[in-house]
């Protein structure tokens, strides 16, 4: 049976910190969504179209890798795309408190579905989406931060 995992998120956006997360998973997994949940009541800073677009050509040589917008509930995205695995970064002890409690939930909806915790690579565990979304909107350089260049 194919390992697949969903690597969820808003993703506004994505950072090199993620993308180490998501070359790392494709030791563990078959295939890897990175999924980029969409909050209509949520405003993101960057088009989620963008996003989708730098996603998939950051991966353009990972064939396993593939990018999926959705709405609702992780749980039921993984489920829809036989994924059985959640994929989680962690910088910190207090994104460990924060995922486990989504972790239990996600658990609650889809008894099937486990999630697994990867420790952010040292060098990359100071990015934040939410610093690199204040940086470029104070006209700061931030392509150190992305695999991808941004206007």
């Amino acid at each position: 049976m194919k390992k697949i995992a969903i690597f969820p998120g808003s993703f506004d956006p994505f950072t090199k910190g993620h993308e180490d997360i998501v070359l790392r998973s494709l030791a563990l997994f078959d295939e890897v969504i990175v999924a980029i949940g969409i909050n209509s009541s949520k405003v993101r800073y960057l088009p989620v179209e963008i996003m989708v677009e730098r996603i998939e050509y950051t991966f353009r040589d990972y064939p396993q890798v593939r990018v999926a917008t959705f709405s609702g509930l992780t749980a039921i995205f993984a489920k829809q795309n036989d994924a059985s695995f959640l994929v989680r970064g962690l910088r910190n002890t207090t994104d460990f408190e924060y995922e486990n409690t989504i972790a239990q939930a996600n658990r609650y909806v889809f008894d099937q579905l486990e999630t697994v915790f990867l420790i952010t690579s040292p060098a990359l565990a100071a990015i934040s989406s939410t610093i690199v979304r204040d940086l470029h909107r104070h006209g700061q350089n931030v392509d150190a931060f992305l695999p991808y260049h941004l206007e």
